[in-house]
């Protein structure tokens, strides 16, 4: 079994993490079975509040996560009226967070990003010279911070092999599935699509 930690902060967008989360969370348990993840939430302190005020209070913190197999980074955020940045917007500057990312990138199997979650992994000099999607409201920003990245904003989900990107909100869905699909083989991410009755799933 392979574990997935989801990075969760202030004004996350809620579908970002828990659409993920569900993916992972129900991957392989159809018939009673153990399922192919232990999936958990890390964030810099013991709660937060997710987009729309939903409180959440996390698995891990920084000081006692243990190394996930399987990293992922959501989105979500923007700036206030009077230019305050928030969600992902505040945390793409937040120093403990991306030192922490940068040496949590160094141990875990995969990298997986959803929406905005690039722009954190960009500032984290994490997506040079790698190939990239995002929100597509954040294109152009993701091309002001990370020039040396190949923007392909129309891809549903972007790989580099070990550091696999998503488009905005639902796109990670999709991600998701498609992951399920590099680490177990078609099949699962197809019967994990069907449970869930996501009738969108492609590949």
């Amino acid at each position: 079994m392979k574990s997935v930690g989801i990075f969760i902060f202030d004004d996350v967008e809620v579908l970002d993490f828990s659409g993920p989360f569900e993916i992972f969370g129900v991957a392989g348990k159809q018939g009673g079975k153990a399922g192919y993840f232990n999936v958990f939430t890390v964030a810099e302190k013991p709660e937060i509040a997710a987009r729309n005020n939903l409180i959440v209070k996390v698995n891990y913190t920084f000081n006692n996560c243990p190394i996930p197999d399987i990293l992922l980074i959501p989105g979500g955020g923007g700036y206030k009226p009077d230019g305050t940045p928030f969600g992902t917007r505040r945390e793409m500057n937040n120093s403990e967070l991306l030192e922490w990312l940068k040496s949590m990138n160094q141990k875990v199997e995969l990298l997986l990003s959803v929406c905005t979650g690039s722009l954190i992994l960009a500032k984290a000099g994490l997506l040079e010279g790698l190939s990239a999607t995002t929100h597509f409201k954040a294109v152009e920003q993701m091309r002001e911070i990370a020039p040396h990245t190949t923007l392909l904003p129309d891809e549903r989900w972007v790989d580099n092999g070990r550091i696999i990107l998503s488009a905005g909100v639902s796109a990670g869905i999709d991600m998701s599935l498609y992951v399920l699909s590099k680490l177990f083989g078609k099949d699962v991410a197809n019967e994990t699509a069907a449970y869930i009755q996501y009738d969108y799933w492609r590949i």
